[in-house]
């Protein structure tokens, strides 16, 4: 019996590229460029797409200094302090997304 695919099947999921993009990095945080390069190959590559590869690298970002900002404004009752953790968050992230941009495009493209 065969089965019929669905396009959600076939294209894949932000999440699923999101959660390999994570998880490679975490893997091959030893190396720098490469590291982030190969999981953006592999999270655009099961993102099913390139604009769903480069939403996959970029939501985790957002999320984090969201909640950055949000438990740093609400555990020292300070929005300045709150603020600050949440932009270096974002600088911290900024460092590490471009690599991760070009190979989620890579990724996105090679499906």
């Amino acid at each position: 019996m065969q089965r019929e695919t669905t396009m959600a099947e076939e294209r894949g999921s932000i999440l699923l590229g999101m959660f390999w993009m994570f998880i490679i990095s975490l893997l091959l945080f030893w190396l720098p460029g490469i590291g982030s390069l190969i999981a953006g190959i592999v999270g655009g590559k099961q993102a099913g797409g390139v604009l769903p590869g480069l939403l996959a690298a970029l939501l985790p970002g957002v999320l984090i200094a969201i909640a950055l900002f949000v438990s740093g404004t609400m555990l020292t009752a300070l929005p300045m302090v709150g603020a600050l953790l949440a932009g270096s968050g974002i600088l911290l992230y900024l460092v590490y997304v471009p690599t991760l941009l070009i190979g989620a495009l890579i990724g996105g493209l090679l499906v």
